[in-house]
């Protein structure tokens, strides 16, 4: 492991901007299977609109893109995607540098649900931009249904831009190079369809990918239990959207339910100290003061022996 920073893109308005990363990560020099983390904030990115007093409009350094992650072989050159963001394009551009490559390639994009952080960047995909040739989508049965029985979604359909790829919860998704996916549910508004995090599993790491869940006493009655989940797994990356509840004065924060930090640290200060270091907090909003790593909320999160997610960092699954 090594402190590793990674330029990840371009300076270009408030896009992605480069980025040195506070996180720790592994080194790509000799990896297989690479993960790797494109973007940690809300659906909506940070900064998020209407908010013009974010220091993120007119410092790029600040700013974030919408959490998604990738997988990228470094033998076979397959490259996949969990979530389709709003900043997909510029994700995207960031990956094929990262992979070590001049030119676009996309293998599938694992989506998570319909909320607009984690599926709007399939518009891209569309005759109006990028004019994809199937690119496989893989789906729970009612995101394939919304996908398939709603413009402009059914569209790309009919166009073939995309292929729907049906996955079952609990049900394991073999890939090339060894490389093992398994959607799982959890419980998390469901206006238009289920919500799933992933296990990611290479050859020799486990990283779970789990950006919205509505929170952990929910999943404890599905017969889940968090702590279990960390146990069995080497790399977690947890719903991170709020530090407090605090944090928009004049909204229900009841209404856009999610488990603070402060609440997922309170949980697992049980645990030793080994198996905090696994966690990253991602999908942080435009509000969370974990964003900043010079703030008290980090200091607190790392003392506490927690980590939070850094778009460019990079886990090996070999």
């Amino acid at each position: 492991m090594k402190r590793w920073f990674f330029w990840l893109g371009l300076v270009v308005g408030f896009g992605i901007a480069a980025l040195p990363q506070y996180g720790q990560a592994d080194d790509p020099g000799t990896c297989r299977l690479d993960l790797i983390v494109l973007g940690i904030a809300q659906d909506a990115g940070k900064p998020q609109i209407g908010h013009h007093d974010d220091p993120a409009w007119k410092d790029p350094a600040q700013a974030e893109p919408a959490s998604a992650i990738a997988i990228a072989d470094q033998q076979s050159g397959a490259r996949y995607l969990f979530d389709a963001t709003p900043d997909i394009k510029k994700q995207l551009y960031a990956l094929d540098q990262a992979a070590g490559s001049s030119g676009f390639r996309l293998d599938g994009i694992f989506l998570t649900h319909a909320h607009i952080g984690h599926y709007l960047g399939l518009a891209q995909l569309g005759r109006e931009a990028m004019g994809a040739k199937a690119i496989p989508v893989y789906a729970m049965p009612a995101m394939q249904s919304f996908l398939t029985n709603n413009g402009p979604w059914s569209l790309l359909i009919r166009l073939k831009n995309i292929a729907l790829m049906p996955l079952t919860g609990g049900h394991t998704f073999p890939l090339e190079g060894g490389l093992r996916i398994t959607p799982f549910l959890v419980p998390h508004r469901a206006e238009y369809t289920e919500t799933v995090g992933y296990r990611i599993q290479g050859k020799s790491k486990n990283v779970i990918y789990l950006p919205d869940i509505d929170n952990w006493a929910q999943w404890d009655e599905m017969g889940t239990h968090l702590e279990d989940i960390i146990a069995n797994n080497d790399v977690l990356y947890l719903d991170a959207t709020f530090y407090s509840g605090d944090e928009l004065p004049g909204r229900d924060i009841s209404k856009i339910p999610h488990p603070t930090i402060s609440h997922t640290m309170k949980r697992l200060k049980p645990l030793t100290a080994a198996q905090k270091a696994k966690i990253r907090f991602i999908h942080l909003n435009h509000s969370n003061p974990a964003h900043d790593p010079t703030s008290e909320a980090s200091k607190t999160i790392h003392k506490a022996g927690f980590n939070v997610a850094q778009t460019g960092e990079r886990v090996c699954l070999d």
